[in-house]
């Protein structure tokens, strides 16, 4: 029982960051422990069907939950309070990279250039698509309202691209459906959906988009799971090289993304929210 809760509160805190631009999903699953089974648990799903729906049916819950409980809270956070809130999540990834370096350490790929190399290219992928929306202009403009056939095949592919990226540790789904222009139409949808206006077509919507994330989520675990199987410190490198460029790229794309005064306050409480998030991914990263 104390598992399947502490699993609920992971695939809570995994939910809250696909909703913020910047903070990937699966960064926080590696963080807190979880990622190599979750890749593990969709890749095999029915190989050990009964473990795993008990182990994913918890986090999906958690996920579910903090999108739906949630997506009107941060993104009032996120536009009131946007220092507090991001440096809360630099927190939660600072917090586990202690745990993920001894992945790396004392191995002998980790000695090699060719793993310095896949860290810094990881590393600038990631900036550079935190700043891709300041560098090529603004996303898309979409509208999920009065849509065809064409619109809905678009919305599912979409969703396989959103699941991909919440799934990499370090990049963004969130973000990746911001320069896509599908991110603020997604949340309104959200929105109303979680008070009850036009059941029926955001109904529809959500559920081709949740099929996508889904068929997204089965694909790109597989090529974790190769990589991981083939080439475990590599791979390693690469995802560190994601989660370090997300301590910058977070406040960064609140940055570029938002127009923030600084106010001591502010500054104060993100200072002690930075120490709480790392505190919380810590410990949940040694459960």
């Amino acid at each position: 029982m104390r598992k399947n809760i502490m699993l609920v509160v992971k695939g809570f805190i995994m939910g809250i960051a696909n909703i913020i631009p910047g903070v990937s999903g699966g960064t926080l699953a590696l963080i807190l422990g979880i990622y190599e089974e979750f890749i593990t648990a969709i890749s095999h799903f029915f190989h050990n069907l009964k473990k795993n729906i008990c182990f994913l049916i918890p986090i999906a819950i958690g996920m579910i939950l903090a999108i739906i409980s949630l997506s009107r809270v941060i993104d009032y956070s996120y536009q009131h309070f946007p220092i507090p809130t991001s440096l809360f999540f630099v927190g939660l990834v600072i917090g586990g990279i202690p745990m993920l370096s001894k992945k790396v350490r004392g191995k002998k790929e980790g000695k090699q250039i060719s793993s310095y190399l896949i860290f810094l290219i990881a590393f600038l992928v990631v900036i550079l698509m935190t700043c891709s929306e300041f560098i090529f202009g603004n996303g898309l403009k979409i509208s999920l309202q009065n849509m065809g056939v064409l619109q809905y095949i678009l919305l599912f592919l979409v969703g396989v691209i959103a699941a991909a990226t919440m799934i990499i540790p370090g990049i963004s789904g969130s973000l990746v459906l911001m320069l896509l222009g599908y991110y603020y139409p997604v949340i309104s949808v959200i929105k109303e959906f979680t008070q009850f206006k036009n059941i029926g077509i955001n109904f529809l919507i959500l559920g081709i988009f949740g099929i996508g994330i889904l068929v997204g989520i089965v694909l790109i675990s597989k090529l974790i799971e190769f990589l991981f199987h083939k080439y475990e410190t590599k791979t390693y490198f690469g995802v560190l090289g994601f989660i370090v460029a997300s301590i910058i790229a977070i406040p960064l794309s609140t940055i570029l993304n938002m127009e923030i005064v600084y106010t001591f306050p502010q500054i104060v409480i993100g200072l002690i929210l930075l120490v709480l998030g790392y505190g919380i991914s810590y410990k949940l990263g040694d459960r």
